[in-house]
């Protein structure tokens, strides 16, 4: 497993393309071995779920606004029958301090559409400090792929 020892490879990939798709054992521990290694070489990272992340773009670097999960019966006095609009500050706002690459890793990413995950790609494009790796499902060995490649296939 010299891969999963260095991670040179995957960080080589990772560089030039700057959004990649992963395919990982189910049983795990490949994807947290590869985090380790980024975060030593370097970068700073953060690790979420792609559900409920609603726009991409918006989510992860501009401020935007969340309304509560309605419980029930509540008063529609004020703030409507919906809730108030809480003003929520972006994902990755705090990680993008500093001149360190950002890596930002999420689980879960085969519920994201084809339109965000072209999203993220344009978002790597645009931020140049910017990586971010999209597991994409189980697989019986560690591979990944271009986020931009997968997408064209």
């Amino acid at each position: 497993m010299p891969l999963l020892l260095s991670g040179r490879g995957f960080r080589r990939e990772l560089d030039a393309s700057g959004c990649l798709a992963l395919h990982a054992p189910l049983e795990g521990g490949a994807e947290t071995r590869l985090l380790r290694r980024m975060r030593g070489a370097g970068y700073r990272t953060r690790m979420m779920s792609a559900r409920g992340l609603g726009d991409p773009e918006v989510f992860l670097t501009q401020k935007h606004g969340v309304r509560p999960p309605h419980l029930g019966h509540q008063s529609v006095g004020r703030g409507a029958a919906v809730g108030e609009v809480q003003e929520v500050v972006p994902l990755l706002g705090d990680l993008m301090d500093g001149d360190a690459p950002v890596l930002l890793w999420l689980l879960e990413g085969q519920v994201l559409s084809r339109s965000e995950l072209l999203s993220l790609c344009e978002l790597c494009r645009r931020e140049p400090r910017l990586r971010i790796v999209v597991e994409m499902g189980g697989a019986r060995s560690l591979r990944w792929q271009p986020l931009t490649q997968l997408l064209q296939g």
